[in-house]
């Protein structure tokens, strides 16, 4: 068998560590959520996910290991992604005025925009349909009401 005298390169010994430190946040969440209550209305969602995580993680790393990765993107610059990253903000600072279900259909419909989708019947659709099941989804799981301009709050 022929030894394997590869080295990493900064790229890839990036991966792994963010890969490494990921999956011990997650198993120390588990550890932590485990120990606080182990009850299984506690773990219903955090087990499954957090095993999911790991699986995840590990397959990647074992892919990093293996070499199965393609090289790098070409990384785009800080500027092309700002209209991006204000709109998010915007769309925080204005939950509390426009509420989740229209806030967020705001910005997924600015966010398409954006990116270059010109079919107004597809933005409106798709804005449309993912604001109200998001907005449904997160007001039914979460422990306090969200702020919603149209839809009901859950509390």
């Amino acid at each position: 068998m022929k030894p394997n005298n590869r080295t990493f390169t900064r790229h890839q010994q990036a991966d792994l560590l963010i890969l490494l430190a990921l999956s011990s946040l997650v198993a120390w969440y588990l550890h932590d959520a485990y120990r606080a209550s182990s009850h299984f209305a506690n773990l219903i969602l955090i087990l499954p996910v957090s095993v999911l995580v790991l699986i995840l993680c590990a397959l990647d790393f074992i892919n990093q290991l293996r070499g199965l990765h393609k090289p790098p993107p070409k990384l785009e610059p800080i500027s092309s992604m700002l209209p991006a990253i204000t709109l998010f903000v915007l769309f925080v600072l204005s939950l509390e005025w426009l509420g989740f279900d229209v806030g967020t259909f705001t910005f997924i419909s600015a966010f398409l925009w954006l990116h270059g989708e010109r079919r107004i019947k597809w933005i409106l659709a798709y804005s449309v349909s993912f604001a109200l099941l998001i907005s449904l989804f997160f007001s039914a799981m979460l422990p306090y009401p969200l702020p919603m301009l149209i839809l009901p709050s859950a509390y």
